[in-house]
Formats: C-alpha cells, structure tokens, sequence
C-alpha cells in the first residue's frame, strides 16, 4: 500500500477558511438591514407614500451594497 504524504502548505489551506468571523457577522448584518427595507415597504398605507417609493428600496440597496462591503473585506 502506498501512502501519499500531503506538505504543510496543503494542510494549511484546507484548514483556512474563506470568510472571517467579522465577515460573518457584516454579511449578517447586511441580511438585517434588507429585511428592514422589506419591512418598510409593507403596509396598508398609500401605494405613493414616501416610506414606500423611496426610503424602502434605499434601505434595501444600501443592505446590498454593504453585503457586498462584507464579502469583498479582507
């Protein structure tokens, strides 16, 4: 039987992970203030309201800018 012997530098990186703890914790962040813009837009209030047309999809567009703050954060 033949035993295949793996370098360190191998095992090393098998054993990192792609994301940090911090980058975790930003990502779930950015999920948190998506899910507030979502909030903000429901409701049975006027379709036209400002809450809904324009405070909402920014809430949700900066979740997303910041989600992708959080994946690119070395």
């Amino acid at each position: 039987m033949i035993e295949r012997k793996t370098s360190p530098i191998k095992e090393e990186a098998k054993n990192e992970l792609v994301f940090t703890k911090k980058n975790y914790q930003l990502l779930l962040i950015s999920i948190a203030i998506v899910v507030l813009g979502f909030i903000l837009m429901i409701g049975t209030t006027d379709i036209y309201d400002f809450r809904k047309t324009l405070l909402a999809p920014m809430v949700v567009l900066a979740g997303f800018g910041f989600g992708v703050y959080a994946i690119l954060k070395k």
